[in-house]
């Protein structure tokens, strides 16, 4: 036997871990991760707007051809029940959103372009 001491959530737990002699189970195999969406390609400014936390798109704001300041939001995204605003870096003109609203994004996901 072995005695562990073990603080979950800042409270301390003594266990105690009795060796059978039976062999441990291998633990079954983690289900296969859906591939992650491929970033967009392509995206007409120069200057990229990318998603910064993985979520889906849940409301697009800004539309092509539209002046924004800098920290406009963009599009929100949903993250962890959350909405999340993505916006502007920059003062400049919406040259691309990349993006439709209910679109599953990671980090890094090319969300729209802006000159």
């Amino acid at each position: 036997m072995s005695t562990y001491k073990i603080t979950v959530n800042g409270v301390a737990y003594d266990v105690t871990v009795e060796n059978t002699g039976a062999p441990a189970a291998a633990p079954a195999a983690a289900p296969a991760a859906a591939p992650a969406a491929a970033p967009a390609a392509g995206g007409a400014g120069g200057v990229r707007v990318e998603a910064q936390v993985a979520g889906k798109i849940w409301k697009i704001v800004a539309s092509k051809g539209q002046q924004v300041n800098s920290g406009d939001s963009i599009v929100i995204l949903e993250s962890m029940k959350m909405e999340i605003p993505v916006v502007a870096p920059q003062a400049g003109t919406i040259a691309s959103i990349d993006v439709k609203e209910g679109d599953p994004v990671e980090v890094g996901y090319l969300i729209a372009t802006m000159n």
